[in-house]
């Protein structure tokens, strides 16, 4: 299974450029609102046409602007799940799950949705509206229409985001054991970098309608390349910064310089480090080890946000530092000192 997907879209608020290529897995989509994570999945579709480029899946031309070749949404072979599951109101589920399949014998198309109802858990529900269930009960049935069709490409348009966290989290467990038995490509659009995580195999950040370099998750999450991919994915200490010596970066937001592992670029311009990769000490004889003064403790549910401003430069950034419950000694106005690993810096 492949995708190629190389297409521009001027719109009035944005140009959307994606350029990527996909083999295999859950692909990810990540970032803020209106970045045109959703706005690529309808081009994709055939929903939205580009304004030039290409999509090729599986070596069939979707798109190209240079051949004028522009399939209809009908001949792309393509299953999505809407971010509101988009399901007609006047249709009954069964009749909803048979639109994809309104072309196949009465006989066939009978046992094929039966079959799918029974997969997703919906059996009883045949006769139903859709305003008569659930948000989790819709999204099944949306997933069934989406499927199917046996599509070559499935596209999951931020299918939690409407739901509750307890359902949620059934969903999602519920959506993955059935995407492993899917043999095509995945599309999953979120902004939740946690959601992303667990469930895509690579990520593409999206910035401002750009689209950035596809990254392996665990790649991305431990070395981002641009800022945009350092906030999305949950970054809260990020300095600007200015090369100092071969292995050594100042952090202008921070006003202390770091000692870091490998060769700082010459034209490198922030420093970060994730809250939960700072370390406590109780003196400064470790490298990289500063002191700070606590300004202010948030309790979250499992742990504690500590918010610690510089001893020495008052004017500096608020340094994020997070500690688990069991493990919190600290108290306001207490001095500390904070260690930035060399292994957990990233800089770019």
């Amino acid at each position: 299974m492949s995708l190629h997907i190389n297409i521009e879209k001027h719109l009035p608020s944005f140009d959307l450029k994606v350029d990527f290529e996909h083999k295999n897995g859950v692909l990810g989509f990540l970032g803020a609102s209106g970045s045109g994570k959703s706005m690529s999945l309808k081009c994709i579709s055939g929903l939205i046409t580009p304004s030039i480029g290409e999509i090729i899946v599986n070596d069939k031309i979707f798109f190209d602007s240079k051949k004028a070749i522009s399939l209809s949404p009908q001949k792309r072979k393509i299953g999505y799940l809407f971010q509101n599951y988009a399901l007609f109101p006047n249709m009954n589920i069964i009749d909803n799950i048979e639109i994809g399949i309104s072309e196949m014998k009465k006989e066939q198309k009978k046992s094929l949705s039966k079959e799918y109802i029974e997969r997703f858990g919906i059996g009883g529900l045949e006769k139903h509206y859709p305003w008569q269930l659930s948000g989790g009960q819709q999204q099944r049935v949306a997933l069934a229409r989406a499927l199917i069709t046996s599509p070559d490409v499935l596209l999951l348009d931020e299918p939690f985001s409407a739901l509750d966290q307890h359902l949620r989290n059934n969903l999602e467990k519920e959506l993955m054991s059935i995407v492993k038995e899917y043999s095509g490509n995945i599309i999953f659009v979120t902004h939740d970098i946690a959601e992303a995580y667990r469930v895509c195999d690579d990520i593409i950040v999206y910035e401002n309608g750009v689209s950035l370099e596809k990254r392996e998750k665990k790649d991305l999450f431990k070395a981002p390349k641009t800022l945009s991919e350092a906030t999305l994915t949950g970054c809260k200490n990020i300095s600007k910064a200015k090369k100092t010596g071969k292995y050594t970066i100042y952090a202008e937001n921070w006003g202390h310089e770091y000692i870091v592992n490998n060769e700082v670029p010459e034209n490198v311009q922030y420093i970060c480090i994730r809250a939960h990769d700072i370390v406590t000490r109780e003196n400064n004889e470790m490298i990289n080890t500063f002191p700070y003064i606590i300004d202010n403790i948030i309790e979250n549910p499992f742990e504690f946000t500590v918010y610690m401003k510089n001893d020495t430069n008052p004017l500096a950034n608020i340094i994020e530092y997070k500690v688990e419950k069991k493990n919190m000694k600290l108290s306001l106005k207490d001095t500390v000192y904070l260690t930035f690993p060399k292994d957990n810096i990233f800089y770019f």
